[in-house]
C-alpha cells in the first residue's frame, strides 16, 4: 500500500515539475518607455525547441520621444508636425525557438524563425498651399504589415522562477499596404492644391494612388516593410 501511495505521489511531482517547467510569461521592459505594452508567452514541446508568441499594443497618442525630436531638429514647421501626429499599432509575433546550449529549452543561445502580423494607425494634418497660404486637411487610417525574420537571443535563469531574455537582434522583411483620408469641403483650386502636394511626396520604395474630389482626399499605399526587434524581457517560469 506504501508503495502504491508513494508512486502515486512522485508521478505527481512529476507531473507538476513538468508543467512548471513547461511555461513562461514575460513582460517586455525596454518596450515600455515607447508606451508600448509587449507580452510573450513561452512554451517547450521539445528538449530543445519552444513555441513563442508576443502580442504587442501601443496605444494612439503622441510619437514617443516628441520633445526630444523637437529639440533636436529646432524647426516649427516640424515641431508643429510633429505635435499634431498622433500613431498607435497592435502586432501578434508567433516564433519557434531552437536553444543550442546543453540545458534545453529556456536557458542560453536560441536561434527563432518568426513572423510579424502588426496594424498601425495614425492621425495626421496634410499640409498643402492654398495660393501661397499653408492650409490643412486631417487625415487618418490604418498600415497592415506582414513580415518575416530571424532573432537570435539569449535567456538566463536569474533564480528558480525568474529569467531574463535577451533580444540581441531580430531583422525582419515583409509587405505592408495601408489606406488614409480626410473629409473636408475643398474648392476645385484647392482641390488641384492638394494633388500637387501629394505628386510632391517622396516615399522611398513604396507605390501609391490617391483621389481627392471636393469631398476631402483618399490615399492607398503599399511596399516593402522592414523592422528590428531587439529588447530586454523579464520572465516567470511556472
Amino acid at each position: 500500500m506504501l508503495l502504491v501511495i508513494f508512486g502515486c505521489v512522485s508521478a505527481s511531482a512529476q507531473k507538476d515539475e513538468k508543467k512548471t517547467e513547461a511555461n513562461m510569461i514575460k513582460l517586455n521592459l525596454t518596450s515600455l518607455p515607447l508606451k508600448n505594452f509587449a507580452l510573450q508567452y513561452e512554451r517547450a514541446v521539445a528538449k530543445k525547441i519552444t513555441v513563442a508568441a508576443n502580442v504587442r499594443f501601443m496605444p494612439k497618442g503622441k510619437l514617443p520621444f516628441s520633445k526630444q525630436i523637437i529639440k533636436a531638429v529646432d524647426d516649427p514647421e516640424t515641431e508643429r508636425q510633429i505635435n499634431n501626429t498622433r500613431i498607435g499599432n497592435f502586432a501578434v509575433m508567433p516564433e519557434v525557438r531552437f536553444y543550442v546550449g546543453k540545458k534545453g529549452a529556456f536557458h542560453g543561445f536560441y536561434i527563432a524563425p518568426y513572423a510579424d502580423i502588426a496594424s498601425y494607425s495614425t492621425d495626421i494634418e496634410f499640409q498643402y498651399d492654398d495660393n501661397g497660404t499653408p492650409s490643412y486637411i486631417p487625415l487618418s487610417g490604418k498600415v497592415s504589415t506582414l513580415t518575416g525574420g530571424v532573432l537570435f537571443g539569449a535567456q538566463w535563469a536569474l533564480g528558480s522562477k525568474i529569467y531574463l531574455d535577451w533580444w540581441i537582434l531580430g531583422p525582419n522583411y515583409g509587405r505592408s499596404n495601408g489606406n488614409i483620408s480626410g473629409k473636408k469641403t475643398l474648392s476645385l483650386s484647392e482641390q488641384q492644391d492638394v494633388r500637387d502636394a501629394l505628386d510632391g511626396l517622396d516615399i522611398p520604395l513604396t507605390d501609391y494612388t490617391y483621389k481627392v474630389d471636393g469631398n476631402g482626399a483618399d490615399i492607398q499605399f503599399k511596399g516593402p516593410w522592414a523592422g528590428v526587434r531587439s529588447a530586454i524581457c523579464i520572465g516567470f517560469n511556472f
